[in-house]
């Protein structure tokens, strides 16, 4: 999720959406939000963290989806979600913290449960509880409940979500903690290692129907992904000879060309 860029970026000096008709244009890591929805910065089982930075507003099937999984959370485990980033108002390129979230489709939901409300002043400068103990990869068990697999697992179930970020640790866990049948492991599919997510995952929704212009990604490989392919991530206990230095020329990274219809957009304020 991580992005290199510093320098603030022309999206995030914008402070409202359009009032177009919401369409998610372009790809999720190189593209824009027209007609983007707020999500209420407080709702049944969810709180709006660090609102002050405006990365709340999304597609009408991301906010949809909050709210959903939000009730679903509240009903069943009395918890409250924290909400982290989904987009700007007109989605477009972060400044920092994330490459992706551009279409208003990704949202970031923290690891941090609670079944009290945080303040105000929590909300702003919330707290981040990691589930890993990086150092030793492996689970942070006093930091993991059931209610995390469940609530993992009530977001990958919903059928407008093609994947789920979270850290490799964390998808071992879910896979040992599903002892269902086959057929009810479907959704581990959906749960994909990638670092960076042991205090968060990542939520994200597929091309939304009226979104001509979304450019939808490959499919996750058949299969609860449990296997071989998990077992790559876990880090080498072979020793690795130090690499020999050698001078290295940065090569520029390629500036990404922006959708016409994303310029178009921002052009407009």
């Amino acid at each position: 999720c991580t992005s290199s860029q510093a320098i603030p970026t022309q999206w995030e000096g914008v402070d409202s959406p359009t009032s177009n008709q919401t369409s998610s244009i372009g790809s999720y890591a190189n593209g824009c939000l027209d007609g983007a929805l707020a999500l209420p910065l407080e709702g049944v089982g969810y709180q709006v963290i660090r609102p002050q930075r405006k990365r709340y507003y999304g597609h009408t099937d991301a906010i949809r989806f909050v709210e959903a999984l939000g009730k679903t959370v509240n009903d069943n485990l009395n918890q409250v979600l924290m909400i982290g980033d989904i987009s700007l108002p007109r989605g477009g390129r972060f400044s920092s913290g994330h490459s992706s979230h551009q279409t208003g489709l990704d949202i970031d939901i923290w690891l941090r449960l609670t079944s009290k409300r945080l303040s105000e002043n929590e909300l702003a400068v919330p707290k981040p509880v990691s589930v890993v103990d990086l150092t030793n990869y492996k689970l942070r068990q006093s930091n993991w409940t059931n209610d995390h697999f469940q609530v993992i697992r009530y977001a990958a179930k919903d059928e407008k979500v093609v994947r789920i970020f979270v850290h490799p640790v964390i998808k071992q866990t879910l896979c040992e903690q599903e002892n269902s049948d086959a057929n009810d492991r479907a959704w581990l599919g959906k749960i994909r290692p990638w670092w960076g997510h042991h205090s968060h995952f990542h939520v994200r929704l597929k091309c939304p129907e009226g979104s001509s212009n979304c450019i939808a990604q490959a499919s996750p490989p058949k299969g609860d992904g449990c296997g071989d392919e998990l077992a790559s991530w876990a880090p080498k206990t072979v020793p690795v000879p130090p690499p020999k230095k050698v001078a290295k020329t940065k090569k520029k990274k390629k500036v990404k060309v922006m959708p016409s219809q994303c310029l178009a957009l921002i052009s407009n304020k």
